[in-house]
């Protein structure tokens, strides 16, 4: 997982002024691609309005801010809504790998039916803060492979947990996550700094965790299912 410093705002408004100028592997994904299922994003917002705190404090989305985001819980889900930072671990490939990513690391949390790391460059994940104090994920029905609606934009895109990240921080998903809703996928100076949800369903698992197809097919079943019981 990576740790923004505070040289993003000054890289990201560099980014933008060159967004013309971005090489393929940094565009954004089309509107298409990132509708996924049948459940719209307004529908899944809608029911997100307001927060019932579990987590017993509040996280920071980056380490120089202050902790202003409570997990919150809903019938079936807990959701949070925060920033997406890029990470970029797991199996290498020709964007995520120790060049393109001064905080890289080989390996997640959780592997794939094969044993090896996840590939964050192609499989949408989402990371999950490390057990503390504040919040155990696992006690709240959260397990490696669980369905996330991540939402951005007015866009759904259904991911998987895949890694687990600071004890202290929250928000953060991988470089194909941040990709298929159109935000910098780069590894070092992508992400934004709001406006992202993110909708963890209790319970579930997609088997195997790399098969993006299974995860929407879940997560579209589990965001109608929350839809009508919340």
């Amino acid at each position: 997982m990576r740790l923004r410093t505070l040289t993003l705002a000054a890289a990201s408004g560099a980014a933008l002024l060159a967004a013309g100028l971005l090489p393929a592997h940094a565009s954004a994904a089309s509107p298409e691609s990132a509708q996924e299922g049948t459940v719209s994003a307004a529908d899944l917002l809608a029911k997100v309005t307001s927060c019932s705190q579990i987590s017993s404090g509040k996280y920071k989305t980056d380490d120089e801010t202050s902790a202003t985001v409570p997990v919150c819980g809903k019938n079936g889900a807990v959701f949070w809504k925060a920033d997406m930072d890029i990470d970029c671990d797991g199996q290498r490939t020709a964007n995520c790998n120790e060049d393109r990513d001064p905080w890289y690391q080989d390996d997640t949390a959780f592997h794939q039916s094969d044993g090896k790391p996840l590939k964050a460059e192609t499989l949408p994940y989402v990371v999950v803060p490390s057990t503390s104090s504040i919040w155990n994920y696992s006690s709240a029905g959260i397990k490696g492979g669980g369905v996330v609606a991540v939402i951005y934009n007015n866009k759904v895109e259904y991911a998987v947990v895949g890694d687990t990240g600071p004890t202290k921080i929250i928000g953060e998903a991988s470089y194909a996550t941040a990709k298929a809703l159109g935000i910098d996928s780069d590894p070092e100076t992508g992400g934004t700094d709001s406006g992202v949800t993110y909708i963890l369903f209790k319970n579930s698992k997609v088997s195997p965790i790399e098969s993006h197809s299974a995860a929407v097919s879940l997560g579209d079943q589990l965001a109608k299912q929350f839809l009508a019981n919340n």
